[in-house]
This record gives structure tokens, sequence and C-alpha cells, in this order.
């Protein structure tokens, strides 16, 4: 009887043990808003695995189209609509709405 009791207390002090790192590997969403022809923020630095949506307040539609066009496009996102997109891997991304060009922005994955 007290082996199984040990074996229970070992195998409870160890998942006690992994929660910290469960928690430090929880992915984040992150919201880009469209409004008034720009990207709010226009800049953003997030971590790999998280996830970045557009919310589109403005009263036309707007896309988000990574400049190589390789990594992302959101296509149109109608007024009060959204578009998600989750970044994998680390890098830097260039954006801009394909109907607005002079609308720009940038994530940095790290």
């Amino acid at each position: 009887m007290t082996t199984t009791r040990r074996n229970f207390l070992r195998t409870g002090a160890a998942t006690l043990a992994a929660l910290p790192v469960l928690a430090a590997q929880a992915q984040t969403t992150h919201t880009v808003t469209i409004k008034n022809f720009a990207f709010s923020p226009a800049d953003l630095t997030i971590a790999a695995g998280d996830t970045v949506t557009w919310v589109n307040d403005d009263s036309t539609s707007h896309s988000a189209w990574e400049d190589s066009g390789n990594t992302f496009d959101t296509g149109l996102i109608r007024p009060a609509g959204s578009a998600s997109q989750t970044f994998s891997g680390t890098g830097s991304f260039s954006y801009r709405c394909r109907p607005h060009g002079n609308m720009r922005g940038s994530i940095t994955v790290g």
C-alpha cells in the first residue's frame, strides 16, 4: 500500500511541476483594428504560435496581404468582418491592404 501511495505522490508532483511549462506555451490572439484606412497597431511583435486577427471597423472592405504573397493573404475583409492568421515560425513580415496599397503594417514573430 505504501508503494501505491508513493507512486501516486510522485505522479502528482511531476504533474504540478509541468504546469508552469504548459502555461508558458500558451498561445495568444492579438487584434489589429482596421479603421480610417489604417492598421492599428501598424507594427506588432508576437511569439511563434500566436494568432493575429484583423477586425475591419471601416466602412469599406480591406485586406492584410503579406508583401511577397507567400506567407498570408486574408482576402477581402468586409466592414464589421474579421480574418485570422496563426504564425508558427519566426520572421518579419511586411503587409498591406491590396485595394489600398498605402495601408501598411508589419508583424515580427520572435
